[in-house]
């Protein structure tokens, strides 16, 4: 496949969301609504769930299957609301030692002027700041797109895997297209250039693992996250910490 066909595999309209994932590998998965601040951002899912018996904390960007659920979802771009509603989950997981995992599936951040006045920027960055620093293990799946901030805003893991079909990039083909080559119908071209598939992602050490979308992958993906959060559990919270920092230093 080329690099343009992939992104469009990210997007199929028929391809497996956040919720999806939370169904099919968690336990008893309990949704937490709200920032304390503004409101609640239905782009972003969180709450608390099980893995194996393990406590955990969920956190998912949900775009939605149809028109209807794409609307309700802002079609999977959160608003400052919502990466807040993130952190303070995430903060609630480091409080009751649970480990993190995170579902990204983004075009990008909201972009409105409602999301700017409300600080979506700052909000970004706060995520950026506390992951880095946060004192359990997290691991980030990419299941989709993984659009710019608004994606590395639940990315900041010890562990980022992605579906081999997922995309991952500072900003969208056609984006791209339209600033370097004022045509967004050189999207394909863009795509190539930005080296966003889960391929040139791994080669480059942005992501650790590829995984296979094959019939067997929620229950490989199921037991592998299981493991994957036990081995990280064994190190020390500074330990944790050093690695994480050095990881993205």
């Amino acid at each position: 496949m080329t690099a343009f066909e992939r992104v469009q595999a990210a997007r199929a309209k028929g391809r497996a969301t956040s919720l999806d994932f939370i169904r099919r590998l968690f336990d008893g998965f309990l949704e937490m609504h709200g920032d304390r601040r503004f409101g609640d951002d239905r782009a972003i899912i969180a709450g608390l769930a099980t893995l194996g018996g393990q406590p955990v904390t969920v956190i998912g960007i949900e775009k939605g299957h149809d028109a209807r659920e794409r609307a309700l979802r802002n079609f999977g771009c959160a608003a400052p609301e919502g990466y807040r509603k993130a952190l303070r989950q995430m903060r609630l997981a480091e409080k009751f030692g649970r480990p993190v995992v995170c579902l990204i599936d983004t075009s990008g951040a909201q972009c409105a002027d409602g999301a700017e006045e409300r600080g979506q920027g700052l909000a970004i960055a706060e995520n950026l700041m506390e992951m880095s620093a946060l004192r359990m293990p997290i691991i980030s799946l990419l299941i989709g797109e993984g659009g710019s901030g608004g994606a590395l805003a639940l990315a900041v893991a010890d562990e980022v895997w992605i579906l081999e079909n997922a995309v991952y990039s500072v900003i969208s083909p056609e984006g791209c297209a339209s600033i370097l080559w004022k045509d967004g119908k050189r999207a394909a071209e863009a795509a190539e250039a930005l080296q966003m598939t889960a391929q040139d992602l791994l080669r480059q050490g942005v992501v650790d693992r590829v995984l296979p979308e094959n019939d067997e992958l929620y229950d490989e993906l199921k037991r592998d996250l299981a493991d994957a959060l036990a081995r990280l559990k064994r190190l020390s919270p500074t330990e944790l910490v050093n690695r994480r920092y050095s990881k993205y230093r």
